[in-house]
Protein backbone atom coordinates (compact mmCIF):
# COMPACT_ATOMS: atom_id res chain seq x y z
CA UNK A 1 0.00 0.00 0.00
CA UNK A 2 1.15 3.65 -0.90
CA UNK A 3 1.50 6.38 1.81
CA UNK A 4 1.92 10.13 0.67
CA UNK A 5 3.41 13.23 1.72
CA UNK A 6 1.07 16.62 1.31
CA UNK A 7 2.72 19.17 0.16
CA UNK A 8 0.77 22.48 0.65
CA UNK A 9 2.24 25.49 -1.20
CA UNK A 10 -0.36 28.54 -1.02
CA UNK A 11 0.48 31.16 -3.73
CA UNK A 12 -1.35 33.17 -5.27
CA UNK A 13 -2.14 30.53 -8.15
CA UNK A 14 -4.22 28.65 -5.08
CA UNK A 15 -3.35 25.62 -3.23
CA UNK A 16 -1.29 23.51 -5.16
CA UNK A 17 -1.31 20.14 -3.05
CA UNK A 18 1.35 17.63 -4.45
CA UNK A 19 1.10 14.28 -3.52
CA UNK A 20 4.74 12.19 -3.07
CA UNK A 21 4.43 8.55 -3.07
CA UNK A 22 6.71 6.65 -1.09
CA UNK A 23 6.89 4.12 -3.64
CA UNK A 24 10.37 4.22 -5.43
CA UNK A 25 10.82 3.86 -9.28
CA UNK A 26 11.69 6.15 -12.71
CA UNK A 27 7.79 7.02 -12.14
CA UNK A 28 7.59 7.52 -8.79
CA UNK A 29 9.04 9.26 -6.36
CA UNK A 30 9.70 8.62 -2.30
CA UNK A 31 8.35 10.50 0.67
CA UNK A 32 11.08 13.14 1.64
CA UNK A 33 9.87 14.12 5.03
CA UNK A 34 12.02 17.01 6.40
CA UNK A 35 15.56 16.08 4.38
CA UNK A 36 17.24 18.34 2.39
CA UNK A 37 20.21 17.92 0.09
CA UNK A 38 22.93 17.96 2.83
CA UNK A 39 21.50 15.24 4.85
CA UNK A 40 20.17 13.28 1.98
CA UNK A 41 22.49 13.56 -1.42
CA UNK A 42 19.55 11.59 -3.45
CA UNK A 43 16.83 14.32 -2.78
CA UNK A 44 17.49 16.39 -5.53
CA UNK A 45 17.40 12.93 -7.66
CA UNK A 46 14.18 12.11 -6.05
CA UNK A 47 12.87 15.79 -6.93
CA UNK A 48 13.78 15.24 -10.39
CA UNK A 49 11.76 12.49 -10.43
CA UNK A 50 8.43 14.47 -9.10
CA UNK A 51 8.90 16.33 -11.95
CA UNK A 52 8.39 13.96 -14.42
CA UNK A 53 5.90 12.75 -12.48
CA UNK A 54 3.71 15.47 -12.86
CA UNK A 55 3.45 14.89 -16.50
CA UNK A 56 0.83 12.05 -15.56
CA UNK A 57 -1.35 14.90 -13.87
CA UNK A 58 -4.84 14.15 -15.03
CA UNK A 59 -6.91 15.86 -12.48
CA UNK A 60 -9.95 17.47 -14.31
CA UNK A 61 -12.08 17.91 -11.42
CA UNK A 62 -10.72 20.51 -8.82
CA UNK A 63 -8.00 17.72 -8.36
CA UNK A 64 -4.83 19.21 -6.48
CA UNK A 65 -2.61 17.92 -9.35
CA UNK A 66 -4.90 19.78 -12.12
CA UNK A 67 -4.50 18.36 -15.93
CA UNK A 68 -1.25 18.40 -17.71
CA UNK A 69 -2.07 15.92 -19.76
CA UNK A 70 -5.43 14.52 -19.64
CA UNK A 71 -8.75 15.26 -21.04
CA UNK A 72 -8.21 18.86 -20.56
CA UNK A 73 -5.57 18.75 -22.52
CA UNK A 74 -6.81 16.91 -24.97
CA UNK A 75 -10.15 19.43 -24.65
CA UNK A 76 -7.74 22.15 -25.47
CA UNK A 77 -5.59 21.15 -28.18
CA UNK A 78 -7.89 18.55 -30.47
CA UNK A 79 -11.41 18.83 -29.98
CA UNK A 80 -10.68 22.79 -30.09
CA UNK A 81 -9.50 22.15 -33.62
CA UNK A 82 -11.21 21.06 -36.47
CA UNK A 83 -9.67 17.85 -36.45
CA UNK A 84 -11.87 16.34 -33.70
CA UNK A 85 -15.53 16.89 -32.26
CA UNK A 86 -16.24 16.55 -28.52
CA UNK A 87 -18.37 13.25 -28.99
CA UNK A 88 -20.24 11.19 -26.76
CA UNK A 89 -23.84 12.29 -26.03
CA UNK A 90 -24.97 16.00 -26.75
CA UNK A 91 -25.79 16.46 -23.07
CA UNK A 92 -22.37 14.78 -21.41
CA UNK A 93 -20.05 17.06 -20.23
CA UNK A 94 -21.05 20.42 -21.35
CA UNK A 95 -18.06 22.28 -20.35
CA UNK A 96 -16.00 20.08 -22.74
CA UNK A 97 -18.80 21.68 -25.88
CA UNK A 98 -18.17 24.59 -24.74
CA UNK A 99 -14.72 24.26 -25.98
CA UNK A 100 -15.56 22.94 -28.88
CA UNK A 101 -17.52 25.55 -29.82
CA UNK A 102 -15.55 28.25 -28.28
CA UNK A 103 -18.80 29.55 -26.06
CA UNK A 104 -15.99 28.70 -23.06
CA UNK A 105 -16.31 31.19 -20.00
CA UNK A 106 -13.38 32.09 -17.07
CA UNK A 107 -15.28 29.48 -15.19
CA UNK A 108 -14.87 26.46 -17.37
CA UNK A 109 -13.41 23.46 -14.79
CA UNK A 110 -11.40 21.77 -17.61
CA UNK A 111 -9.88 25.20 -18.19
CA UNK A 112 -9.06 26.07 -14.67
CA UNK A 113 -7.39 22.26 -14.22
CA UNK A 114 -5.31 23.07 -16.78
CA UNK A 115 -3.84 26.09 -15.18
CA UNK A 116 -3.48 24.27 -11.66
CA UNK A 117 -2.11 21.16 -13.35
CA UNK A 118 0.84 23.26 -15.42
CA UNK A 119 1.93 25.49 -12.44
CA UNK A 120 1.63 22.23 -10.02
CA UNK A 121 4.16 21.00 -12.48
CA UNK A 122 5.99 24.51 -12.62
CA UNK A 123 6.43 24.48 -8.93
CA UNK A 124 7.76 20.97 -8.17
CA UNK A 125 10.18 22.18 -10.93
CA UNK A 126 11.26 24.98 -9.19
CA UNK A 127 11.88 22.90 -5.81
CA UNK A 128 13.77 20.61 -7.87
CA UNK A 129 15.87 23.47 -8.84
CA UNK A 130 15.93 24.87 -5.21
CA UNK A 131 17.42 21.33 -4.17
CA UNK A 132 19.72 20.97 -6.83
CA UNK A 133 21.43 24.60 -6.25
CA UNK A 134 22.48 23.06 -2.87
CA UNK A 135 22.99 19.82 -4.03
CA UNK A 136 27.07 18.09 -3.42
CA UNK A 137 26.73 15.80 -6.28
CA UNK A 138 29.45 16.15 -9.27
CA UNK A 139 29.00 19.26 -11.58
CA UNK A 140 28.20 17.03 -14.51
CA UNK A 141 25.70 15.00 -12.95
CA UNK A 142 24.02 18.19 -11.27
CA UNK A 143 23.53 20.28 -14.26
CA UNK A 144 22.31 16.92 -16.42
CA UNK A 145 19.62 17.40 -14.04
CA UNK A 146 18.96 20.51 -14.00
CA UNK A 147 18.86 20.13 -17.62
CA UNK A 148 16.22 17.31 -17.56
CA UNK A 149 14.21 19.97 -15.13
CA UNK A 150 14.54 22.99 -17.20
CA UNK A 151 13.34 20.81 -20.34
CA UNK A 152 9.95 20.05 -18.55
CA UNK A 153 9.35 23.80 -17.10
CA UNK A 154 10.12 24.87 -20.59
CA UNK A 155 7.63 22.29 -22.22
CA UNK A 156 5.34 23.92 -19.55
CA UNK A 157 5.70 27.24 -20.49
CA UNK A 158 5.59 26.81 -23.65
CA UNK A 159 1.84 24.99 -23.29
CA UNK A 160 1.11 27.59 -21.14
CA UNK A 161 1.68 30.73 -22.92
CA UNK A 162 -0.51 28.73 -25.99
CA UNK A 163 -3.11 28.06 -23.87
CA UNK A 164 -3.16 31.52 -22.03
CA UNK A 165 -1.00 34.04 -24.07
CA UNK A 166 0.62 36.20 -20.88
CA UNK A 167 1.18 34.04 -17.91
CA UNK A 168 2.76 34.62 -14.41
CA UNK A 169 6.74 34.30 -14.55
CA UNK A 170 7.01 31.89 -12.12
CA UNK A 171 11.07 30.74 -11.94
CA UNK A 172 11.58 30.16 -8.29
CA UNK A 173 10.34 29.02 -4.97
CA UNK A 174 8.27 31.90 -2.90
CA UNK A 175 9.93 31.98 0.77
CA UNK A 176 6.22 31.81 2.36
CA UNK A 177 2.80 32.92 1.77
CA UNK A 178 3.49 36.71 2.02
CA UNK A 179 6.76 36.54 -0.45
CA UNK A 180 3.89 34.83 -3.21
CA UNK A 181 1.83 37.33 -2.17
CA UNK A 182 3.66 40.28 -2.48
CA UNK A 183 6.29 39.79 -5.65
CA UNK A 184 5.05 40.83 -8.77
CA UNK A 185 5.86 38.13 -10.80
CA UNK A 186 3.46 35.73 -8.69
CA UNK A 187 0.69 38.48 -9.03
CA UNK A 188 0.49 39.64 -12.68
CA UNK A 189 0.78 38.22 -16.24
CA UNK A 190 4.14 38.62 -17.68
CA UNK A 191 4.48 39.89 -21.58
CA UNK A 192 4.50 36.60 -24.20
CA UNK A 193 8.28 37.65 -25.26
CA UNK A 194 8.90 37.52 -21.60
CA UNK A 195 7.73 33.98 -21.24
CA UNK A 196 9.37 33.17 -24.44
CA UNK A 197 12.73 33.67 -23.22
CA UNK A 198 11.94 31.54 -20.15
CA UNK A 199 11.20 28.84 -22.20
CA UNK A 200 14.17 29.58 -24.75
CA UNK A 201 16.72 29.83 -21.67
CA UNK A 202 15.22 26.61 -19.96
CA UNK A 203 15.80 24.94 -23.37
CA UNK A 204 19.08 26.60 -24.24
CA UNK A 205 20.95 25.34 -20.65
CA UNK A 206 18.92 21.79 -21.10
CA UNK A 207 20.40 21.56 -25.01
CA UNK A 208 24.06 22.21 -23.34
CA UNK A 209 24.05 19.77 -20.66
CA UNK A 210 22.28 16.82 -21.84
CA UNK A 211 23.41 13.52 -23.62
CA UNK A 212 22.51 12.54 -26.90
CA UNK A 213 19.32 10.30 -26.99
CA UNK A 214 21.69 7.00 -27.34
CA UNK A 215 23.61 7.92 -23.86
CA UNK A 216 20.03 8.76 -21.71
CA UNK A 217 18.37 6.75 -20.22
CA UNK A 218 15.35 6.11 -21.16
CA UNK A 219 12.27 8.40 -20.80
CA UNK A 220 14.22 11.18 -19.72
CA UNK A 221 14.81 14.22 -21.74
CA UNK A 222 18.00 14.38 -23.65
CA UNK A 223 19.69 16.65 -26.19
CA UNK A 224 17.81 16.03 -29.46
CA UNK A 225 14.73 16.52 -27.32
CA UNK A 226 15.60 20.08 -26.31
CA UNK A 227 17.07 21.17 -29.55
CA UNK A 228 13.43 19.90 -31.08
CA UNK A 229 12.04 22.01 -28.32
CA UNK A 230 13.65 24.93 -28.97
CA UNK A 231 13.07 24.75 -32.94
CA UNK A 232 9.10 24.61 -31.96
CA UNK A 233 9.63 27.17 -30.26
CA UNK A 234 11.20 29.27 -32.67
CA UNK A 235 8.72 28.28 -35.03
CA UNK A 236 6.50 30.31 -33.11
CA UNK A 237 8.07 32.78 -33.29
CA UNK A 238 8.97 32.51 -37.04
CA UNK A 239 13.26 33.03 -36.51
CA UNK A 240 13.52 30.37 -39.37
CA UNK A 241 17.16 31.10 -39.50
CA UNK A 242 17.26 29.03 -35.85
CA UNK A 243 14.19 26.48 -36.68
CA UNK A 244 16.52 25.03 -39.55
CA UNK A 245 19.41 25.52 -37.67
CA UNK A 246 18.05 23.38 -34.91
CA UNK A 247 15.91 21.28 -36.77
CA UNK A 248 19.14 20.34 -39.12
CA UNK A 249 21.57 19.43 -36.29
CA UNK A 250 18.74 16.97 -34.78
CA UNK A 251 18.22 15.28 -38.42
CA UNK A 252 22.33 14.69 -38.71
CA UNK A 253 22.68 13.73 -34.94
CA UNK A 254 22.03 10.23 -36.75
CA UNK A 255 19.76 9.50 -33.52
CA UNK A 256 16.20 9.55 -34.94
CA UNK A 257 14.43 7.91 -38.17
CA UNK A 258 11.27 8.04 -39.41
CA UNK A 259 9.92 4.19 -38.47
CA UNK A 260 8.62 2.31 -41.77
CA UNK A 261 5.56 1.77 -40.51
CA UNK A 262 3.20 4.48 -39.24
CA UNK A 263 1.01 1.93 -37.80
CA UNK A 264 3.10 1.25 -34.82
CA UNK A 265 4.56 4.45 -33.60
CA UNK A 266 1.35 4.51 -30.94
CA UNK A 267 1.24 0.79 -30.47
CA UNK A 268 2.97 -0.78 -27.30
CA UNK A 269 5.52 -1.74 -29.68
CA UNK A 270 6.13 1.50 -30.89
CA UNK A 271 7.03 2.83 -27.21
CA UNK A 272 10.47 4.80 -27.33
CA UNK A 273 11.16 3.46 -31.24
CA UNK A 274 14.06 5.52 -33.44
CA UNK A 275 11.06 8.76 -34.27
CA UNK A 276 10.43 9.02 -30.66
CA UNK A 277 12.13 12.58 -29.37
CA UNK A 278 9.89 12.80 -25.99
CA UNK A 279 7.10 10.94 -24.63
CA UNK A 280 5.71 10.31 -21.63
CA UNK A 281 6.36 6.79 -20.40
CA UNK A 282 4.05 3.98 -18.58
CA UNK A 283 4.93 0.80 -17.12
CA UNK A 284 3.90 -1.72 -14.09
CA UNK A 285 5.67 -0.86 -10.67
CA UNK A 286 4.41 -3.34 -7.31
CA UNK A 287 1.06 -4.16 -9.67
CA UNK A 288 0.13 -0.91 -10.27
CA UNK A 289 0.06 0.77 -13.55
CA UNK A 290 1.54 4.13 -14.14
CA UNK A 291 0.16 6.47 -16.95
CA UNK A 292 -1.87 9.48 -17.76
CA UNK A 293 -4.54 8.62 -16.24
CA UNK A 294 -7.73 8.47 -18.17
CA UNK A 295 -5.57 9.27 -21.41
CA UNK A 296 -7.37 6.18 -23.01
CA UNK A 297 -11.11 5.98 -21.32
CA UNK A 298 -11.94 8.95 -22.12
CA UNK A 299 -11.53 8.53 -25.67
CA UNK A 300 -12.47 5.05 -26.11
CA UNK A 301 -15.45 3.93 -28.40
CA UNK A 302 -18.38 4.23 -26.79
CA UNK A 303 -21.19 1.98 -26.30
CA UNK A 304 -24.35 3.49 -27.78
CA UNK A 305 -27.77 2.63 -29.57
CA UNK A 306 -28.73 -1.12 -29.38
CA UNK A 307 -25.59 -1.87 -27.08
CA UNK A 308 -24.69 -5.39 -26.45
CA UNK A 309 -20.86 -5.13 -25.93
CA UNK A 310 -18.08 -4.29 -23.73
CA UNK A 311 -17.22 -0.62 -24.64
CA UNK A 312 -13.85 1.17 -24.38
CA UNK A 313 -14.80 4.85 -23.15
CA UNK A 314 -16.44 7.64 -22.49
CA UNK A 315 -16.30 8.62 -26.44
CA UNK A 316 -14.97 11.96 -26.60
CA UNK A 317 -12.35 13.55 -28.42
CA UNK A 318 -13.88 11.96 -31.64
CA UNK A 319 -12.58 12.41 -34.98
CA UNK A 320 -14.08 15.19 -37.48
CA UNK A 321 -15.78 14.43 -41.02
CA UNK A 322 -13.13 17.38 -42.34
CA UNK A 323 -10.32 15.56 -41.29
CA UNK A 324 -11.81 12.16 -42.76
CA UNK A 325 -12.20 13.71 -45.69
CA UNK A 326 -8.94 15.99 -45.90
CA UNK A 327 -6.80 12.53 -47.11
CA UNK A 328 -5.77 11.56 -50.16
CA UNK A 329 -6.39 8.40 -51.43
CA UNK A 330 -3.85 5.66 -50.52
CA UNK A 331 -2.53 7.81 -47.43
CA UNK A 332 -2.00 4.65 -45.11
CA UNK A 333 -1.98 6.88 -42.10
CA UNK A 334 -5.72 7.51 -42.54
CA UNK A 335 -6.38 3.94 -41.28
CA UNK A 336 -3.81 4.11 -38.58
CA UNK A 337 -5.10 7.60 -37.41
CA UNK A 338 -9.25 7.04 -37.29
CA UNK A 339 -11.22 4.13 -35.98
CA UNK A 340 -14.21 3.91 -38.60
CA UNK A 341 -17.05 1.94 -37.42
CA UNK A 342 -19.00 0.06 -39.71
CA UNK A 343 -21.94 2.05 -40.84
CA UNK A 344 -22.85 0.28 -44.02
CA UNK A 345 -26.10 -1.89 -42.92
CA UNK A 346 -24.27 -4.86 -42.90
CA UNK A 347 -23.49 -5.00 -39.26
CA UNK A 348 -19.40 -6.01 -40.38
CA UNK A 349 -18.11 -4.34 -37.68
CA UNK A 350 -14.99 -2.78 -37.38
CA UNK A 351 -11.80 -5.01 -36.09
CA UNK A 352 -9.00 -3.37 -34.46
CA UNK A 353 -5.52 -4.72 -34.51
CA UNK A 354 -5.68 -6.55 -31.78
CA UNK A 355 -8.44 -8.55 -33.00
CA UNK A 356 -11.05 -6.06 -30.54
CA UNK A 357 -14.45 -6.34 -32.54
CA UNK A 358 -16.66 -2.59 -32.39
CA UNK A 359 -19.99 -3.71 -33.76
CA UNK A 360 -21.84 -1.36 -35.88
CA UNK A 361 -23.39 1.76 -35.94
CA UNK A 362 -26.35 0.72 -34.52
CA UNK A 363 -24.81 -0.07 -31.49
CA UNK A 364 -21.91 2.77 -30.92
CA UNK A 365 -22.60 6.33 -30.29
CA UNK A 366 -20.17 8.13 -32.64
CA UNK A 367 -18.97 7.05 -36.10
CA UNK A 368 -14.72 7.61 -35.54
CA UNK A 369 -12.88 6.99 -32.78
CA UNK A 370 -8.82 8.12 -31.89
CA UNK A 371 -6.70 5.40 -32.97
CA UNK A 372 -3.85 7.17 -31.68
CA UNK A 373 -5.13 7.04 -28.05
CA UNK A 374 -6.43 3.12 -28.11
CA UNK A 375 -4.62 0.70 -26.02
CA UNK A 376 -5.55 -3.14 -26.37
CA UNK A 377 -7.23 -4.96 -23.44
CA UNK A 378 -6.16 -7.90 -24.97
CA UNK A 379 -3.11 -9.64 -22.37
CA UNK A 380 -1.82 -11.88 -25.32
CA UNK A 381 -1.00 -8.05 -27.62
CA UNK A 382 -0.15 -5.64 -25.01
CA UNK A 383 0.23 -5.68 -21.12
CA UNK A 384 -2.90 -4.96 -19.31
CA UNK A 385 -3.69 -5.33 -15.99
CA UNK A 386 -7.33 -4.65 -16.14
CA UNK A 387 -7.02 -0.72 -14.81
CA UNK A 388 -8.59 1.29 -17.90
CA UNK A 389 -7.48 4.64 -16.38
CA UNK A 390 -3.86 3.93 -15.95
CA UNK A 391 -3.34 1.49 -19.39
CA UNK A 392 0.35 1.88 -20.58
CA UNK A 393 0.06 4.30 -23.24
CA UNK A 394 2.95 6.38 -24.11
CA UNK A 395 1.75 9.72 -24.84
CA UNK A 396 4.17 10.79 -27.87
CA UNK A 397 4.82 14.61 -27.54
CA UNK A 398 7.58 14.86 -30.03
CA UNK A 399 8.85 12.72 -33.00
CA UNK A 400 11.10 13.00 -35.11
CA UNK A 401 8.47 13.37 -38.21
CA UNK A 402 7.69 16.56 -36.49
CA UNK A 403 11.29 17.57 -36.99
CA UNK A 404 11.22 16.95 -40.63
CA UNK A 405 8.59 19.09 -41.12
CA UNK A 406 9.63 22.14 -39.01
CA UNK A 407 13.01 21.68 -41.10
CA UNK A 408 10.97 21.84 -44.36
CA UNK A 409 8.82 25.22 -43.35
CA UNK A 410 11.97 26.96 -42.35
CA UNK A 411 13.59 25.94 -45.42
CA UNK A 412 10.71 27.18 -47.59
CA UNK A 413 9.91 30.65 -46.02
CA UNK A 414 13.87 31.08 -46.22
CA UNK A 415 13.85 30.75 -49.94
CA UNK A 416 15.38 27.61 -49.55
CA UNK A 417 12.06 25.64 -51.59
CA UNK A 418 13.67 22.15 -53.22
CA UNK A 419 15.55 21.33 -49.48
CA UNK A 420 11.61 21.78 -48.17
CA UNK A 421 10.03 19.74 -50.69
CA UNK A 422 13.08 16.75 -50.17
CA UNK A 423 11.97 16.73 -46.79
CA UNK A 424 8.16 16.96 -47.05
CA UNK A 425 8.20 13.77 -49.66
CA UNK A 426 10.32 12.09 -46.61
CA UNK A 427 6.89 12.06 -44.80
CA UNK A 428 4.87 11.58 -47.61
CA UNK A 429 6.39 8.64 -49.12
CA UNK A 430 6.16 6.56 -45.92
CA UNK A 431 2.51 7.68 -46.09
CA UNK A 432 2.30 5.74 -49.26
CA UNK A 433 1.63 8.74 -51.90
CA UNK A 434 3.43 10.39 -54.41
CA UNK A 435 5.87 13.10 -54.72
CA UNK A 436 3.95 16.89 -53.97
CA UNK A 437 3.15 18.47 -57.20
CA UNK A 438 3.69 21.90 -55.09
CA UNK A 439 6.57 23.99 -56.88
CA UNK A 440 6.39 27.43 -55.58
CA UNK A 441 7.06 28.97 -52.39
CA UNK A 442 3.31 30.05 -51.72
CA UNK A 443 2.38 26.18 -53.21
CA UNK A 444 4.60 24.34 -50.87
CA UNK A 445 4.05 25.97 -48.05
CA UNK A 446 0.01 25.03 -48.04
CA UNK A 447 1.46 21.30 -48.85
CA UNK A 448 3.55 21.33 -46.17
CA UNK A 449 0.55 23.21 -43.58
CA UNK A 450 -1.51 20.40 -45.14
CA UNK A 451 1.33 17.75 -44.42
CA UNK A 452 1.46 18.91 -40.74
CA UNK A 453 -2.13 18.28 -40.24
CA UNK A 454 -2.51 14.82 -41.43
CA UNK A 455 0.95 13.74 -40.31
CA UNK A 456 0.02 14.66 -37.00
CA UNK A 457 -3.37 14.27 -36.77
CA UNK A 458 -4.96 14.04 -33.21
CA UNK A 459 -1.58 14.68 -31.79
CA UNK A 460 -2.69 18.08 -29.78
CA UNK A 461 -0.98 20.40 -32.82
CA UNK A 462 -3.61 20.89 -35.08
CA UNK A 463 -5.17 24.64 -33.03
CA UNK A 464 -1.79 25.88 -32.67
CA UNK A 465 -0.64 25.05 -36.03
CA UNK A 466 -4.08 27.10 -37.09
CA UNK A 467 -3.30 30.13 -34.57
CA UNK A 468 0.27 30.87 -35.30
CA UNK A 469 -0.16 30.44 -39.47
CA UNK A 470 -2.94 32.98 -38.90
CA UNK A 471 -5.69 30.78 -40.32
CA UNK A 472 -7.77 29.84 -37.21
CA UNK A 473 -10.53 32.34 -37.65
CA UNK A 474 -10.75 31.06 -41.57
CA UNK A 475 -10.99 27.39 -40.80
CA UNK A 476 -12.68 27.19 -37.70
CA UNK A 477 -15.68 29.75 -39.40
CA UNK A 478 -15.68 27.46 -42.04
CA UNK A 479 -16.11 24.36 -39.54
CA UNK A 480 -19.21 26.22 -38.07
CA UNK A 481 -17.61 26.95 -34.94
CA UNK A 482 -18.49 29.77 -33.14
CA UNK A 483 -14.51 31.32 -33.58
CA UNK A 484 -14.12 35.02 -33.20
CA UNK A 485 -10.77 36.75 -34.11
CA UNK A 486 -8.93 38.27 -31.33
CA UNK A 487 -10.54 36.07 -28.40
CA UNK A 488 -10.54 32.46 -28.86
CA UNK A 489 -6.80 32.19 -30.45
CA UNK A 490 -6.55 31.73 -26.07
CA UNK A 491 -8.73 30.15 -23.48
CA UNK A 492 -9.74 32.67 -20.58
CA UNK A 493 -7.59 33.15 -17.47
CA UNK A 494 -9.69 31.10 -14.78
CA UNK A 495 -12.19 33.10 -12.95
CA UNK A 496 -10.94 32.11 -9.45
CA UNK A 497 -7.28 32.84 -10.55
CA UNK A 498 -8.13 36.45 -10.97
CA UNK A 499 -9.68 36.56 -7.51
CA UNK A 500 -7.14 34.70 -5.53
CA UNK A 501 -4.86 37.71 -6.94
CA UNK A 502 -7.64 40.29 -6.07
CA UNK A 503 -7.58 41.05 -9.36
CA UNK A 504 -3.99 41.61 -10.36
CA UNK A 505 -4.19 39.12 -12.92
CA UNK A 506 -6.18 40.08 -16.05
CA UNK A 507 -8.70 38.59 -18.42
CA UNK A 508 -7.99 38.09 -22.10
CA UNK A 509 -9.57 39.79 -24.54
CA UNK A 510 -13.39 38.87 -25.10
CA UNK A 511 -14.03 37.31 -22.00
Amino acid sequence: MKSYKLILLSTSFGIALLAVSCQKSFLDVPVQGQATTATDPNLAVNLVTGVYNSLYNSEAFGGAGGDVHGISFIAATNIISDDADKGSTATDQPPLADIDNFTTTPTNNFVAALWNGYYSGISRANQALAALATSSIDAKTKNQLIGEVRFIRGYYYFNLVRFFGKVPKVIRVPKDAQDANTDPAFQTRAPVDTIYNVITQDLQFALANLPLKAQAAVGHANKGAAQALLAKTYLYRKNWQQVQALTQDVINSGQYALVPDYTTIWRYVGNNNAESIFETQSGTFNNGDIAVGGYCTWQGPRVGGKGGWTDLGFGFDTPSQDLVNAYEAGDKRKASTIIAVDNSGKHVGTVLYDGFRIPSSDSVQNLFYNYKAYASENKNVEPYLGNRDKKQKNVRLLRYADVLLMNAEAANELGQTAAAVTYLNMIRTRAGLPATKAASQADVRTAIWKERRLELAMEHDRFFDLVRTGRAAQVMQAAGKNFVAGKNELLPIPSLQIQLSSGQLDQNPGY
